[in-house]
């Protein structure tokens, strides 16, 4: 066949040259570009692991794990000293109610510990006064409470739960009442008879320490199954007496959680480094390929 004077049938052959810059154009100015973009990427997704794993942390009590009960039902006991004291704060919680919004406590420290067969829970807060006595028309008992989901996998609305996701309520207060509530929304409070939660308190240079604990497992419907093999929603309300505060005028706080699964190992530290391992392969490879095109390799 003759020429079509462009080389490409019977015309002059492509040089070998030519063809293999054609073939293997090597790693493009766009290439390096991208492969740049992406380790700066991956080095700004390891740093922000770590505030990731901080912020669900924030929301952890630990539970601290005893072979036995020793002390840990008085509120000033020894066994509490290897307990993580955790900072909750509180706020009010919101209710519809005359001066609702008015509440004393800003927050409240908690520390959390089990032994095989109990979980106790001891909750200090800063009050001056300790109020004790009900017997005046305008004169009410500062109290605490407890609230945890009666079933352990679902957490209710934090409200006192609703109708279809019911919570139990540990309270007491320091007229000498301790009670074991359910409730399935505001204002639907009834007491678990024969409950085998017990409550102590003391007060003491100008806060109140106070202790819940109960058996960890269930002894009956809708009362919230502390197993140890999964962590629990908890929550906490303070009463302060000598504010007026009573029944929805209270501080609040949102839901925790009490862990109770022993850590194996730091989960977030393991993204980390496998993602800053990354970048700095990607990195590397970017430098060398650059510096090889620079000379002209």
């Amino acid at each position: 066949m003759g020429s079509d004077g462009d080389g490409r049938a019977g015309g002059t052959p492509t040089s070998r040259g030519d063809a293999d810059e054609t073939a293997d154009p090597g790693v493009t100015s766009r290439d390096l570009a991208l492969a740049a973009a992406f380790a700066l990427a991956l080095v700004a997704a390891a740093a922000a692991v770590p505030a990731l794993a901080g912020a669900q942390g924030a929301y952890e009590i630990p539970v601290d794990r005893q072979a036995g009960a020793g002390d840990l039902a008085e509120p000033t006991g020894s066994a509490w000293e290897s307990a993580e004291t955790v900072e909750v704060p509180m706020s009010s919680a919101g209710a519809a109610v005359p001066q609702g919004s008015e509440t004393a406590v800003g927050s409240a420290r908690v520390e959390a510990v089990r032994t095989d067969t109990r979980l106790y829970l001891r909750l200090s807060w800063a009050d001056p006064t300790a109020n004790t006595s009900t017997d005046a028309i305008r004169e009410f008992a500062d109290a605490a409470a407890v609230q945890l989901p009666a079933s352990s996998t679902e957490r209710p609305p934090l409200a006192m739960g609703s109708a279809e996701n019911p919570v139990n309520v540990w309270y007491w207060n320091g007229a000498g009442a301790s009670e074991s509530l359910l409730a399935g929304g505001p204002g639907t409070t009834t007491e678990t008879s024969g409950s085998s939660m017990r409550t102590a308190a003391t007060h003491a240079d100008g806060r109140w320490t106070v202790v819940f604990s109960r058996p960890l497992p269930a002894d009956r419907s809708n009362v919230t199954d502390l197993t140890t093999e999964a962590d629990t929603n908890v929550a906490f309300a303070v009463w302060e007496g000598s504010n007026g505060e009573r029944s929805g005028r209270k501080a609040a706080s949102e839901w925790f959680y009490l862990s109770f699964t022993e850590e194996t190992g730091s989960p977030y530290e393991i993204v980390l480094w496998t993602v800053a391992g990354v970048a700095v392969v990607f990195t590397t490879l970017v430098t060398v390929e650059g510096v090889r095109r620079t000379r002209g390799e």
